[in-house]
């Protein structure tokens, strides 16, 4: 006789989730808006308006973080993949840094 594990989620682990979503996805939000500054036409000295819609794009990726992370199972994999994303991102803003800068 086999036995199935159901994976549900559950608001159990709100907690953890929440607090992966609001540390480890706004580190998040920092470097992508970083990348999209650095990517962009004009490079990091684009004009003022494209300092600040980076500036503004932090926040709407942050919530959207916010958003999905109570998708996860359980809160630890929650942080294990939003900190492999945010090494992931931050490794690309350092090298995007290293060869544009």
């Amino acid at each position: 006789m086999t036995t199935q594990r159901s994976h549900r989620l559950d608001s159990a682990d709100w907690f953890g989730k929440t607090c992966a979503g609001l540390v480890l996805g706004f580190s998040l939000a920092v470097a992508v808006s970083g990348l999209c500054a650095w990517l962009t036409p004009g490079g990091i000295a684009g004009g003022n308006g494209k300092i600040q819609f980076v500036m503004w794009l932090i926040a709407p990726l942050w919530a959207g973080v916010l958003c999905f992370v109570f998708l996860f199972r359980d809160s630890r994999r929650a942080w294990l993949w939003l900190g492999g994303a945010n090494l992931v991102a931050c490794g690309l803003l350092a090298g995007v840094r290293g060869l544009l800068g």
